[in-house]
């Protein structure tokens, strides 16, 4: 499928950024400079950036430009539909430990559609309020056929332009179909304390996953979030007669 231009220029800049040729604080080349390197109208290479933007990965300042994202934002898990964009509900959050080969628990094997001896790479993150306090605990898990492509995944820093956006130029698979599914249970004494709260504290369970075109799963995502922070609103039309 081919790409517009505007998504070919984004994607370059995510590229160099991902690659650490622009880091957290860096001024993207001008305007003017992407224009005469792309051959493109000003119009072009703003939607570009406004993708960027909405992505959080860049902000911008009134005549200063545009810059690499100080702090790579986050989402719980579920809510990806396509006319979200990152920075939709997008947070501030902290990476918990070092991504590991783990053979998952049953549930994320069987959305993963793996074997049961079959492991697969586990990322977590913790996103959190504005005050800093603790929001929601997620789980990523990744197939080692997604793993093995992003090697970017097995490292313990963030991916400034966001895992789905890496994930799919790195393997050539796009995010075509998502599944959500929502329980309650309670935490267990380690996910209380990662919350920083006392025990019984019931969690509602996220559970998201993202299918390619061919119905593959990429990754599945557990988020984890205290019944008393966690709020759905779906707004929706209504006919007559209902």
């Amino acid at each position: 499928m081919s790409t517009l231009k505007y998504e070919q220029i984004a994607d370059s800049l995510r590229r160099r950024i991902t690659e650490g040729e622009f880091r957290p604080g860096d001024l993207l080349p001008s305007g003017r400079d992407l224009c005469e390197q792309w051959g493109v109208s000003r119009a072009t290479v703003n939607k570009a950036l406004d993708v960027l933007r909405g992505d959080g990965v860049v902000v911008s300042r009134q005549g200063l430009g545009f810059r690499v994202a100080d702090a790579p934002l986050a989402r719980p898990a579920g809510e990806r539909r396509t006319d979200t964009m990152r920075v939709t509900g997008g947070r501030s959050f902290r990476r918990l430990g070092t991504p590991a080969r783990e053979t998952p628990p049953g549930r994320i094997r069987d959305a993963l559609g793996l074997r049961p001896e079959e492991s697969a790479l586990r990322r977590d993150r913790l996103v959190l309020l504005d005050d800093g306090a603790p929001l929601s605990l997620v789980n990523a898990w990744f197939p080692l056929d997604v793993a093995d492509c992003c090697p970017r995944l097995a490292q313990k820093g963030p991916i400034i332009e966001g895992t789905t956006t890496y994930v799919t130029r790195e393997t050539g698979r796009r995010p075509a179909r998502g599944s959500d599914t929502t329980t309650v249970r309670l935490a267990t004494v380690e996910e209380s304390e990662q919350f920083e709260r006392g025990q019984p504290l019931a969690v509602v369970i996220d559970l998201h996953v993202a299918y390619d075109e061919t119905g593959r799963a990429l990754v599945c995502e557990e988020g984890l979030t205290p019944s008393d922070l966690w709020e759905r609103v779906v707004n929706y039309p209504m006919g007559p007669g209902i």
